[in-house]
C-alpha cells in the first residue's frame, strides 16, 4: 500500500495542520510517512500546500509530480493540481470558494460542503478536521484511533478539551461522502 496525497489551499484553512495530523497517524499505524509543507510567505491568506505519503514500504522520494489523492480547498489550488491526479485517482474539494470545479472524467471527484458543515456545527475552526474526514470516508489509509492521538500529540494541552468537537467534525466529514462521487 502506498499512498501520495496532496491538501491544498488557503493559508488559514489548515492544511498543513491536517497533513501534519494525517503523517502522525500513519507513524502511529506504523507507516512509512513523508511530510512535505509548502506556503507562501504568507500563512494566512497565501496559498499553502502538504504532500503526504504514506505507505508500508520504504518511500524513496517525497517530491512528487503526480498524486493518488489531491484534497482541494480553493480555486488556485484546483487549477493547480486537478491535472496532477494520477488516472483512476480521487480528487476532494469544497465548492465553497470555487468558481469553476473539477472537469476531469478519469478521476473520482467527491464535493464536500465542509464550510456549510462547520457552520451548522458552530465551529469554524473545525473545518481542516472536516475535510480530514471526508478524506478518511473516501479512502480510509488510517485509523480514526491514531487520527485521534495524533490531533492530541499536535494540540497544545490546552486545547484538548476540543478532542470530542474534532472527532465529531471527522465523523461530520466522512457523511458527507458517502453518497457525493460525481
Amino acid at each position: 500500500m502506498k499512498q501520495e496525497i496532496i491538501a491544498a489551499g488557503f493559508g488559514g484553512q489548515g492544511v498543513l495542520s491536517m497533513g501534519k495530523i494525517l503523517a502522525y497517524a500513519g507513524l502511529i499505524d506504523n507507516l512509512e510517512v513523508t511530510w512535505m509543507p509548502s506556503y507562501g510567505p504568507e500563512q494566512r491568506g497565501g496559498t499553502a500546500n502538504v504532500t503526504v505519503v504514506l505507505s508500508d514500504r520504504p518511500i524513496s522520494s517525497p517530491v512528487l509530480d503526480t498524486f493518488d489523492t489531491a484534497v482541494i480547498l480553493n480555486q488556485q489550488s484546483l487549477d493547480k493540481f486537478e491535472s496532477k491526479v494520477k488516472p483512476g485517482g480521487t480528487l476532494i474539494y469544497d465548492p465553497y470558494g470555487i468558481h469553476r470545479p473539477p472537469t476531469r472524467t478519469d478521476i473520482n471527484i467527491y464535493p464536500v460542503n465542509a464550510m456549510d458543515a462547520a457552520f451548522e456545527l458552530k465551529s469554524q475552526k473545525s473545518y481542516n478536521m472536516i475535510i480530514l474526514g471526508a478524506l478518511l470516508g473516501v479512502n480510509p489509509v488510517v485509523s480514526i484511533d491514531s487520527v485521534m492521538t495524533g490531533l492530541k500529540k499536535t494540540l497544545p494541552e490546552r486545547h484538548h478539551h476540543l478532542l470530542p468537537a474534532n472527532r465529531e467534525a471527522i465523523a461530520r466529514g466522512m457523511e458527507l461522502v458517502k453518497n457525493e462521487k460525481n
